[in-house]
């Protein structure tokens, strides 16, 4: 029933009547609708992660880290399918096939990959593991009573192509609903250009499936999933808790220089990622010699996702140039530890609190969780000015120190200037947190959690 002003006459006796029925039609049935709907939005639900690796210091790993601490803020209770799993025991199933490290992952993988012919044994072999995987995929469901999956980079960036297909069809099976977390995709990577593999490609990473809702975290890669498969996407930002200041440096870290061999009086630069060659780790070496000053640089992580030819090279142009570089990634985790032999293993946060200059010089990044960690605990930055960030970060107003391709003399210079300036230093920092906090906080992923849920559980 639709009545307008219009449609009644005010001077009709009548009209009482009409005002009467709709009060006592709104009386009775709105808070039915709100207690149901209430109870619905606040309702527990079991949420599903599945991914090759939910372990290190791997972008995927501590985004992760990120969706369990908002979504368990609001109520809902997380469960983990990996092949490696730093989660607790009694929530974690762990499939060693899941993960692409698995020597007969890593097999199937030299033959999709880096062949052109795919042989009928290896067609085989992936049906084999895909039905292995389907059915464990099946019992994890069925072990935690999960009522959404949020899949961490499996249908998006072939790194275990037989878990891409066997999560396809599963999903296709059960209809259960699915959150694709898509961080990479294949075309993103020249090496998926041309493989033994293009039919799973295409009909896994990603399947176009009804009942998933595909994320991206950068609007170029929303643009290019629905040109290249014709399906929509949510944009949602990699994120940190910038709603709270970042934990103050404390005294465990304070011998970390000495620990690492690093002289005091030098300048530290800390290179907080990966050592694959999309990073041009060699420009961060490159500058820590070109500044005219002391200065290390420590990287902090490992290599192995592609190989170690990279790190190889990275240690023989080190000596080349003569720059002080320290390949540091036994001493530093996402959490405090120790060694087998007790030596202390700092946090990813001690190393950006003792950072005179964080290095990104990445060529490629999805988005750039190492920005958003310097930009956190408040170290200057000096960065290639990639793609994404030019498009989705650097129009929201951050102040760091770029270069365009390679280190050029006002990149030096400006480096120079942060490093000798602690005033100009401390200005740049806090003005990027406050610009960060408006812009890619808890907060905001909170809100487009609540919305994705509700659409997966047929709310609106």
């Amino acid at each position: 029933m639709n009545l307008s002003g219009s449609d009644i006459d005010s001077s009709n006796n009548e009209a009482p009547y009409y005002f009467l029925l709709i009060e006592l039609y709104l009386s009775n049935i709105q808070p039915n609708l709100t207690e149901s709907m209430e109870g619905k939005l606040n309702r527990t639900n079991h949420i599903g992660f599945i991914s090759t690796r939910l372990s290190g210091t791997d972008g995927v790993s501590l985004e992760v880290v990120k969706w369990v601490n908002v979504l368990s803020g609001m109520g809902h209770e997380c469960f983990y399918f990996a092949g490696e799993s730093e989660w607790p025991d009694e929530r974690s199933y762990l499939v060693s096939e899941a993960h692409f490290q698995h020597p007969d992952i890593a097999k199937i993988n030299r033959e999709l990959v880096d062949q052109y012919v795919r042989k009928s044994d290896i067609t085989l072999e992936v049906e084999k593991l895909q039905d292995l995987l389907k059915d464990h995929l099946h019992r994890f469901v069925n072990q935690f009573e999960l009522d959404v999956l949020i899949v961490e980079n499996a249908l998006s960036l072939p790194m275990n192509i037989p878990l891409g297909l066997a999560l396809t069809q599963f999903i296709a099976e059960t209809e259960i609903p699915i959150i694709a977390h898509h961080h990479d995709f294949h075309w993103e990577r020249s090496r998926y250009v041309v493989t033994a593999a293009d039919d799973y490609l295409q009909t896994a990473f990603p399947p176009t499936l009804r009942t998933i809702h595909h994320i991206v975290i950068n609007s170029y890669a929303g643009r290019q999933l629905a040109l290249r498969t014709g399906v929509s996407s949510i944009l949602i930002p990699n994120v940190m808790n910038f709603d709270e200041q970042p934990p103050k440096p404390d005294e465990y870290a304070d011998d970390m220089r000495s620990e690492l061999g690093i002289p005091e009086d030098d300048f530290l630069l800390i290179q907080p990622t990966r050592i694959v060659p999309r990073k041009r780790i060699e420009k961060a070496i490159e500058l820590t010699r070109r500044i005219e000053l002391d200065c290390s640089l420590v990287i902090t992580h490992e290599s192995g996702d592609e190989g170690h030819l990279y790190e190889t090279y990275l240690r023989d142009f080190s000596e080349i140039v003569r720059g002080k570089v320290h390949f540091a990634s036994d001493r530093f985790s996402l959490n405090r530890s120790r060694t087998k032999d007790g030596k202390k293993i700092y946090s990813l946060a001690d190393a950006y609190q003792n950072a005179n200059l964080v290095t990104y010089p990445s060529t490629i990044e999805g988005f750039g969780n190492a920005l958003l960690e310097a930009i956190y605990y408040k170290s200057p930055i000096v960065m290639n000015n990639y793609e994404i960030f030019k498009t989705d970060i650097l129009p929201k107003g951050f102040k760091i120190i770029g270069f365009n391709d390679f280190i050029d003399p006002k990149c030096i210079e400006d480096s120079y200037e942060i490093l000798t300036n602690r005033e100009k230093a401390a200005e740049m920092v806090e003005y990027n947190f406050n610009v960060a906090k408006k812009h890619y906080s808890y907060h905001i992923l909170e809100n487009r959690l609540v919305a994705l849920l509700d659409e997966c559980m047929g709310l609106e």
